[in-house]
């Protein structure tokens, strides 16, 4: 999956950029106080992007992108 995508995704249910790493962008769910990082790759595994779903409370991109 487009890194873009997952970002768009994570943007539209309430996460925010916290920081920038050396490798990775740090974002935060300030509903629920969750952080994870996001690899700086245009393509990012989509067990990745689910884990990164998982980690911010946010519905799954997975079940979103396939309509399941």
């Amino acid at each position: 999956m487009k890194r873009r995508t997952l970002l768009k995704h994570i943007k539209r249910h309430g996460c925010e950029l916290l920081r920038e790493g050396a490798k990775h962008s740090i974002y935060w769910n300030p509903t629920n106080r969750k952080t994870t990082s996001v690899p700086r790759h245009r393509e990012i595994v989509d067990k990745l992007a689910i884990k990164i779903c998982k980690d911010l409370g946010i519905p799954n991109i997975a079940k979103i992108k396939t309509g399941a």
